[in-house]
């Protein structure tokens, strides 16, 4: 899930942005309302974390043209007012949500997660093909029944080829919505990446290569699918 955080209290913004992080999502900030609209009508973000009262471009404003300007990014807007009035105004600028400040993280987290899964079509919360499990809610992959350690942006890149239900996923796309505006597009960050996670899901390989355009897993994939090959003979013809 890719996610803008756009706060001017500089040590608020980091906090937020760490704390996501570590819930495996890809965040970028901006501090002031002219970087971080910039930011939300360029790059297609799941949710961009709002402060109201920014320099520059308000939090009102960017609300309000993102969406007039149809983009799909779900915002939830934080105030430190709390008021009822204040989140009615605030929805009635095209808010998905609002938190007033001080909030507690977790809430956070669970709005932010709540609000990337209507950004795109609703996913099962356990996927799987090939004998791999991918649980988002827990952030386990097990195959076979057995547990799969994997790094964050392992298990981001598994989760987007896992959701993407067979259609090619290509490095650019897995460097926008995994990783975070700080990845260099010319690096071997996902070949690299690619090439350990294939190593720690082992044999036989579920994640295909599509020479020129990406990767894919096919959603039908069975764990059994090498011992399938040969024809049939004998009473097994029958």
């Amino acid at each position: 899930m890719r996610i803008l955080v756009v706060e001017d209290e500089v040590q608020l913004a980091e906090a937020v942005a760490r704390g996501l992080r570590r819930e495996g999502m890809a965040v970028d900030i901006a501090h002031d309302g002219d970087d971080g609209y910039s930011k939300a009508a360029l790059t297609r973000y799941d949710v961009v974390v709002l402060d109201r009262d920014l320099p520059g471009i308000s939090g009102d404003e960017i609300c309000r043209r993102l969406t007039d300007e149809g983009v799909l990014t779900r915002v939830i807007m934080l105030t430190a007012s709390g008021t009822v009035e204040d989140k009615v105004s605030g929805l009635a600028l095209g808010a998905d949500d609002y938190l007033a400040k001080p909030f507690a993280f977790a809430e956070l987290v669970a709005r932010v997660r709540a609000l990337g899964r209507r950004t795109t079509p609703a996913a099962p919360p356990v996927l799987s093909a090939g004998g791999i499990e991918l649980d988002s809610g827990r952030r386990t992959v097990t195959r076979g029944g057995e547990l799969i350690d994997l790094t964050r942006k392992e298990f981001g890149v598994l989760e987007t080829l896992l959701t993407a239900q067979g259609a090619v996923v290509s490095s650019e796309e897995l460097l926008d919505r995994v990783w975070d505006e700080n990845a260099d597009p010319f690096t071997t960050t996902v070949r690299v990446t690619m090439m350990t996670l294939r190593r720690k899901l082992g044999e036989p390989a579920i994640i295909d290569t599509v020479v020129g355009s990406g990767y894919r897993i096919d959603p039908g994939l069975r764990e059994d699918r090498d011992l399938d090959l040969a024809p049939a003979t004998g009473r097994g013809a029958e």
